[in-house]
């Protein structure tokens, strides 16, 4: 295994893309750290050198790094914190498959003088950074999102605002050899048919997708669906982020009617294969195109069980068992 994804030449390389021959298709299995931030409700918080032994001990082969803090950030680690951190994840044998970058590229769009600050210049200022300290960590992958849209504004102004802000990133990015991953996370762009079409106009070498199950069925796609985005968005599919979850129905009391009105179900996380997520369609048509990217597992919700280590622990190893029926 490439730990630190560089050539020959001692460069970061383009993440592989699906060779359409299911024969290349390899469980390589990634924990991210956002799993053990303390983030969520009742969940146990690791620091980041706790989350390598944690990693390793559980038998992950990479990780995925959370760009913000309590974990890593940019403003917390110079190039020597960089050279130390990259050893210790050499050390523990495992390899860096990206940063989670947090984008939001109409951030602000929705302000009263808004077009006077230099969001868009900001937030690829902050991926270029990211994208420094990716190369100086050793991996080539940038997790990035669109933007949330912002209503009551036009559609399409804030389209061409994340297409130009992804752009200027990912030419930042290529400085330091970067790929940038774009996950289906954010609203624009959120479908597979909308992500495609965005990434034809950005036409970027270094501008792929990261595209995750959970998305398209909490939008209620079927399986068949499903499949077909991946096949769609085949030509891009660097990387992918899984998690399951169910769905707690809600309803509000009307005094009125002496009754319950359906009100939309709150998402909980829970262990892999025990939700609503079709894993089963997922993984396997990522393993019909060879897929050659990780598969890159996160608790990045109230968890099913509570929030103790044990129970953590518990859920991330059931992932690891999840995943062998598709070697």
């Amino acid at each position: 295994m490439n730990m630190n994804n560089t050539n020959r030449k001692g460069t970061l390389s383009a993440p592989p893309m699906p060779t359409g021959n299911s024969k290349d298709f390899k469980v390589k299995t990634c924990l991210h750290s956002v799993s053990y931030s303390g983030l969520w409700r009742g969940q146990f918080a690791l620091g980041i050198d706790a989350f390598l032994v944690k990693a390793k001990e559980l038998g992950y082969d990479g990780v995925m790094l959370m760009n913000k803090r309590p974990h890593l950030s940019a403003l917390d680690y110079d190039k020597e914190a960089r050279k130390t951190l990259r050893k210790r994840i050499e050390d523990n044998g495992l390899a860096l498959v990206g940063l989670a970058g947090y984008s939001d590229f109409t951030t602000g769009f929705d302000k009263i003088g808004g077009p006077a600050i230099p969001h868009t210049e900001i937030q690829a200022t902050y991926i270029g950074q990211v994208a420094e300290l990716a190369a100086d960590l050793g991996t080539n992958i940038i997790r990035i999102l669109t933007g949330y849209e912002r209503p009551g504004l036009p559609y399409d102004r804030q389209y061409a605002v994340i297409v130009e802000g992804i752009r200027m990133a990912a030419v930042e990015a290529q400085k330091h050899g970067v790929t940038l991953v774009v996950q289906n996370h954010h609203d624009i762009a959120l479908h597979h048919d909308a992500m495609y079409w965005m990434m034809k106009e950005i036409d970027m070498q270094n501008v792929k997708v990261g595209w995750d199950a959970w998305a398209p069925n909490l939008q209620g796609l079927t399986s068949e669906e499903i499949k077909a985005s991946i096949r769609r968005l085949q030509p891009y599919i660097a990387l992918t982020i899984a998690a399951d979850y169910v769905k707690m129905p809600r309803y509000r009391f009307d005094g009125n009617l002496t009754n319950f009105i359906p009100d939309t179900p709150v998402i909980r996380a829970t262990q892999m294969g025990k939700g609503i997520i079709d894993y089963d369609t997922f993984f396997g048509t990522l393993k019909e195109i060879g897929y050659q990217g990780y598969l890159v597992y996160e608790m990045c919700e109230v968890l099913e069980g509570g929030g103790s280590l044990q129970n953590l622990d518990d859920t991330a190893k059931e992932f690891l068992k999840y995943v062998e029926k598709f070697k």
